[in-house]
């Protein structure tokens, strides 16, 4: 498929942007229906729900709050006060699209409870003829704008509500396009090359518009809530921006070596790509793992979610090669062109800083566990205090008109008005338990609603804040004893009794959640790599990174650590729904990263059978990748702190911090010391098992190279000095393991002076007794070198080195892998078995 898709790129290209504008004209034609279904069955919040839907099935729209306040010393009933606020609410109920504004003017008993006690605080409602998400945003800014036009010294004009907050919002994709921005700068340092820079950028840019585009259309047909597609986009970016880049590095690295740009093209995409195929789906399935909840708010967010990252896989395994191939070899950058024509391949074996930081970590395993533990332990700390609720409008800067009519609200009618509570009773007499409600504790005052078809609907405003814990405690103390008491069937609903109810279920099932995902991912990671200890291994890593992460965001957004700087307004409980999205996030992401750590890590061990070696190559080869990875989805997760959502705020505070502790802290250091500790046990997989799991590579063994005896244009043979002189322009070749007898072996170990120190770049070359190479690789920082034999038998192995005389040792290649060292000095070489 890759090279199809690279030879008619034309067609690609042409079918994936005809498929974007297809769906962005639907998606503008048709517009979004979003819905917020937070309730749940079997709540007492969900039976108070559907009573209060039987009573009044006539739901009016969205109601809004416009709030004044005067300065101490005046009233709001004051002449001129009201002459001012009066026409300016007349003027609001003129507009098309306002159905109803209730005013404390209009009648003297009912708009005397629309009035503080002290008369400096007033309220009026606005109700619009639909729910907040369909009201037009110019309709809105038109009432904030009138209303506010009233203000004068001494009277300050605020507004608030669903529909209110649409105003507040930054532009849409504000946040995508500053993490895209962030991402395009991290690329072009990794990189180098601008059109290398631009190719994650569009794969992500087209699977997350599709994504997008897509949950539009569908939340016309099931429900999708608001945040799904932030989510979704956050998603969406983040892998998309990292599947292209794995792709997009392997490929580079396939032209560096000395590959034409298709063939590479087709490597790369039948080995990294299968590693994306195989990454999206543990995302995915991650994702499906949120449907164990049974809550059906969370079924939009799997769809929004999932079917963006399916979208970002396909673009990554279709739209990318097709972009390759029109770019060709100029998806390096003009240095590296210039350098691979003037030099030839260069080897592919890794040196620098990542090579040292895997031999440090392989000398201090012990020390590095456990400094690394002690600081995932003391970040997770936080999460000991972490008490899941709701956000609302006063968790918004203190800036915003939303936050400011909050706080007014709060001060003039106390903090519970802002969160009241029904009460809703199965009869229509309810007299004796509305003076019950008025005397328990925790209430600022109980009064009934006329009742309709037998059903009364009493209003109670509580004392505490809607996020407080002690309005969680008045719920529990109305529903346990108050009601029950009362002899009376009624049930506690309202927006903050449901929001506890979905916090309560969220926190009763999470552990069946995190029981399913992790389960999963063991399966997978035994199934892919043979091995209990590695799964087992991943499992704790990923609980290790969850906790701590959660411990960063009740640090920020519970305790308010950093909220002013980060301008995120103020702290309050983390959104209930949060653990299980992130948990599914971040497990998804964890094992993206273990699998392409790990997968390295396993290739060195089934040639060499040392774990020691297996870790240290492992972790040089990859890390730097999973780094920048890393950086790019911090980059792109961070960003979502200006999309003017808490809740997106939260889980890209978290995702970032999620992503930075498992990248930097566990799959650098952690992972690997901890796999030196284990040694051979990080392989074992009894007997038993191994012939009853299924097989699956998370990337394709290359294929065995037969060893070509090289010819001058004559066709003789081309003698070891010959061969040594051109072997610089050949491609650095991986001989496949077989374990069939007289299969195929390595010969590996280290590259030493005679003080002991490593020699890095030593040039080793594994010739057969015809003369004809065989493989040739580079030393690396900590001077280890391995070389790969097509089959068992007498090789003859050169290593040269800058300042050292170049000498050559024959060698008896078995079956097993083949130890040997390499002690060099100046004009001579020893070997040391």
């Amino acid at each position: 498929m890759a090279r199809w898709c690279y030879r008619h790129r034309l067609v690609v290209l042409v079918l994936w942007v005809g498929a974007l504008f297809g769906l962005g004209a639907a998606g503008t034609s048709a517009g979004t229906d979003y819905a917020n279904v937070f309730s749940l069955p079997d709540t007492d919040s969900k039976r108070a729900y559907d009573l209060m839907t039987k009573a009044f099935p006539e739901s009016a729209g969205d109601t809004d709050t416009v709030v004044w306040r005067v300065d101490e010393g005046s009233s709001a009933r004051d002449e001129d006060v009201r002459s001012r606020i009066e026409p300016a609410l007349k003027e609001i109920a003129g507009m098309k699209g306002v159905g109803e504004v209730t005013s404390p003017y209009a009648s003297k008993e009912a708009g005397a409870a629309q009035i503080s006690q002290d008369g400096r605080i007033a309220y009026a409602q606005v109700t619009f003829a639909e729910e907040a998400n369909s009201v037009p945003k110019d309709l809105v800014q038109d009432v904030v704008d009138t209303a506010q036009n009233a203000e004068r010294a001494g009277l300050q004009v605020e507004l608030g509500g669903q529909a209110i907050t649409r105003t507040q919002e930054p532009p849409t994709g504000i946040a995508e396009m500053v993490g895209i921005a962030a991402a395009a700068v991290v690329l072009f340092l990794a990189f180098g090359s601008l059109f290398a820079m631009v190719l994650p950028i569009v794969i992500a840019v087209f699977g997350v518009g599709l994504g997008m585009l897509s949950t539009m259309l569908l939340s016309h047909v099931t429900d999708i809530p608001e945040v799904a597609p932030l989510l979704g986009s956050l998603i969406g970016l983040g892998v998309g921006i990292d599947y292209a880049l794995f792709i997009v590095t392997r490929h580079r690295r396939g032209i560096l070596r000395g590959m034409e740009p298709e063939e590479s093209a087709a490597q790369a995409l039948n080995t990294s790509g299968r590693a994306v195929l195989f990454a999206g789906g543990t995302v995915c399935i991650a994702l499906a793992g949120m449907l164990v909840m049974n809550m059906r708010f969370l079924d939009g967010v799997v769809i929004a979610a999932s079917l963006t990252v399916v979208l970002s896989v396909l673009a990554a395994i279709t739209l990318l090669p097709s972009l390759l191939g029109v770019l060709g070899p100029r998806v390096l950058s003009r240095r590296q062109r210039r350098r691979l024509a003037a030099e030839g391949p260069e080897p592919a074996e890794a040196s620098g800083l990542a090579a040292r930081w895997s031999s440090y970590v392989q000398k201090r395993p012990r020390s590095i566990a456990a400094l690394a533990f002690v600081v995932m332990a003391f970040l997770a700390l936080p999460l000991l205090s972490l008490r899941l609720g709701a956000t609302d409008q006063g968790n918004h800067q203190e800036s915003t008109t939303t936050r400011q009519a909050y706080d007014m609200l709060a001060e003039g009618f106390g903090p519970g008005f802002n969160g009241p509570l029904q009460v809703v009773a199965e009869e229509a007499d309810t007299g004796g338990l509305v003076a019950t409600i008025r005397e328990t504790e925790g209430v600022a005052r109980a009064a009934a609603a006329p009742p309709s078809d037998g059903i009364s609907v009493i209003n109670v405003v509580p004392t505490t804040s809607p996020q407080s814990e002690e309005t969680d405690q008045l719920i529990d103390r109305l529903r346990r004893d108050v009601i029950p008491e009362a002899g009376v069937d009624a049930h506690v609903g309202g927006v903050t009794a449901v929001f506890k109810d979905f916090a309560a279920v969220t926190g009763d099932r999470l552990p069946y959640f995190v029981g399913a995902i992790i389960t999963l991912g063991f399966l997978l990671l035994l199934v892919a790599f043979r091995s209990l200890v590695v799964p087992l291994t991943a499992a704790l890593m990923n609980l290790i990174a969850a906790a701590a992460s959660f411990g960063v965001l009740v640090a920020v957004f519970q305790w308010g650590w950093g909220t002013e700087i980060l301008g995120i307004g103020k702290e309050g409980p983390i959104t209930a729904f949060l653990p299980v999205i992130m948990l599914s996030l971040l497990f998804g992401l964890s094992m993206d990263y273990q699998v392409f750590l790990v997968s390295r890590m396993h290739e060195e061990w089934v040639h060499t059978k040392d774990n020691a070696r297996a870790v240290r190559v492992g972790l040089s080869e990859t890390s730097r990748v999973i780094n920048c990875a890393a950086l790019i989805m911090i980059c792109v997760f961070s960003a979502f702190v200006l999309s003017g959502d808490m809740e997106g705020a939260m889980a890209g505070i978290g995702l970032a911090a999620a992503v930075a502790l498992d990248a930097f802290i566990l799959r650098t250091a952690l992972v690997p010391a901890a796999m030196h500790l284990l040694g051979r046990s990080n392989w074992w997989l009894p007997a038993g098992l191994e012939k009853r799991l299924p097989h699956l590579a998370v990337e394709p063994r290359e294929e065995l190279v037969e060893p070509v005896e090289p010819v001058d244009p004559g066709g003789e043979p081309v003698g070891p000095r010959e061969e040594r002189a051109e072997a610089v322009s050949m491609p650095h070749t991986r001989v496949a393991e077989s374990h069939e007898p007289g299969g195929a072996s390595v010969v590996h170990g280290f590259i030493r002076t005679a003080e002991g120190e490593p020699v890095e770049g030593a040039t080793l070359t594994l010739l057969s007794k015809a003369g004809g190479q065989m493989d040739r690789v580079t030393s690396l920082a900590d001077g280890s070198y391995i070389v790969a034999a097509p089959s068992a038998g007498a090789y003859l192995l050169a290593v040269t080195a800058p300042g050292y005389a170049s000498r050559a040792r024959h060698l008896m290649v078995a079956d097993e892998p083949l130890v040997y060292d390499v002690e060099l000095a100046l004009g001579e070489m020893d070997a040391v078995n």
